[in-house]
């Protein structure tokens, strides 16, 4: 238990609330109520899709024309830069993540520029998450939350995303030195399976189309399911079913709030007004997806929320999930450094979090 609790402190801390919250509401069928389950099912399908790009190595490819491009550490990094941004719009963060940090580990291993470059990786992955409904799962469920348009949604974001864009390529530019690099590999990586790549992507647009609200939810899950028994089944392996569980958690635990009408009253009253500071600040305690799912039942202003926990996702490492992913994979590499990391990221997240925040109050 002590283990898991180690490895999952986010989906421990809501099984925790959501039995807690059980004393108060006796629990029943309602509670089934309380489960946004087309934000589960649009989870679990971009999941399964995202992972049968990556097995056909798209990302592979994407990295290679990368470096057959330039020589130069600073030029090299502004693109992987700019492909994390982009790339986590579309795959999510996370993802976006797993697939490039370790790559940038092993091409940048030994050089001073590594950790800035991890760390300027994760800053753009999170903040070029926020610019689609479908970055990240918290943007994914207040989209659905709050019954959202994509032009409501683009109107409020999309600002603050092309601000951060050229914040991180300002900061990439100073951090990374100009070092020569190893150039591309001369494999030639390439798609290893072109009829799963056309159906992949074909997937991958439906689920687009299905936050879009143009395709029925169910629809797309039943030609995700069928199409991936088809193509590779171990697909269904790669989903992240944790952060499933994590999401009907705090489903429950939000329900069962919104029931108690001391807490509820007392907490509307709390974020009412303060959603953006809240939602920032509690962000950095209990990371942004929960704190989008804990804040959203007690306000009805979404422009506000929904930016609060996308800049909250910078800051402390546990602001967002993508950023331990990125520590993770960089503490094990060899000679981590993990102290000069944390100095690092710590140093860089909070000046942004300043400045994209301060970009805010400007604005409002």
């Amino acid at each position: 238990m002590i283990s898991f609790v180690k490895k999952e402190p986010v989906l421990s801390a809501a099984l925790v609330a959501a039995v807690f919250s059980a004393f108060f509401v006796r629990p029943s069928l309602k509670y089934l109520e309380y489960i946004d389950f087309s934000v589960l099912i649009l989870l679990f399908c971009l999941m399964t899709v995202v992972a049968g790009l990556m097995k056909t190595r798209l990302f592979d490819c994407i990295s290679e024309k990368i470096l057959k491009s330039s020589d130069n550490c600073r030029t090299v990094a502004m693109l992987l830069v700019n492909i994390t941004f982009l790339s986590a719009m579309l795959i999510t963060n996370d993802v976006a993540l797993i697939t490039l940090v370790p790559f940038t580990v092993k091409l940048f291993s030994g050089k001073k520029s590594l950790i800035p470059l991890v760390v300027m990786e994760t800053a753009a992955a999170n903040l070029g998450s926020m610019i689609m409904p479908f970055g990240n799962p918290q943007n994914l469920y207040l989209y659905s939350y709050f019954n959202m348009d994509i032009a409501e949604f683009s109107k409020i974001v999309l600002p603050y995303g092309l601000i951060s864009l050229a914040l991180v390529n300002i900061f990439t530019y100073f951090l990374i030195k100009k070092e020569h690099i190893k150039s591309g590999s001369s494999e030639g990586a390439h798609i290893n399976n072109k009829r799963n790549f056309v159906i992949y992507i074909i997937l991958f647009v439906l689920c687009v189309l299905t936050v879009l609200r143009v395709m029925n939810v169910y629809i797309c899950f039943a030609a995700v399911v069928l199409m991936c028994l088809i193509t590779d089944r171990k697909l269904f392996g790669s989903v992240d079913y944790n952060l499933l569980l994590t999401f009907c958690a705090f489903f429950i635990f939000v329900g069962n709030l919104k029931n108690i009408e001391t807490i509820k009253e007392t907490l509307a009253v709390l974020i009412n007004g303060r959603e953006f500071l809240v939602g920032v600040v509690s962000s950095q305690v209990i990371s942004n997806v929960p704190a989008a799912m804990m804040l959203s039942g007690f306000t009805e202003n979404a422009k506000e929320l929904l930016l609060g926990v996308n800049i909250g996702g910078l800051g402390t490492l546990v602001a967002s999930l993508a950023s331990v992913i990125s520590y993770k994979q960089y503490s094990k590499t060899e000679n981590a450094n993990t102290a000069r990391y944390m100095l690092v990221f710590s140093a860089v997240n909070f000046i942004l979090l300043f400045i994209v925040s301060g970009v805010y109050f400007l604005f409002s």
